[in-house]
């Protein structure tokens, strides 16, 4: 499994537990895990974000690995 590919899963993963974490917040009626649940949904988000980068930097420099 390539570098590329392993990244692929890891940035459907931590979308995945964004998402979960968003649903969570949505169904709970405590406020304090409510805003809990929404910080790690951001974290999460964020994460994705610098994944997502690196995933472009990686296709830059082995353009074989371009996802399609």
């Amino acid at each position: 499994m390539t570098v590329a590919t392993q990244l692929q899963q890891v940035i459907a993963s931590v979308e995945s537990a964004a998402s979960s974490m968003k649903t969570f917040a949505l169904e709970t009626q405590d406020k304090q895990a409510k805003q809990t649940f929404q910080q790690l949904a951001q974290t999460f988000d964020g994460a994705v974000q610098t994944l997502k980068g690196r995933q472009q930097y990686i296709e830059q420099q082995e353009p074989q690995y371009k996802q399609q």
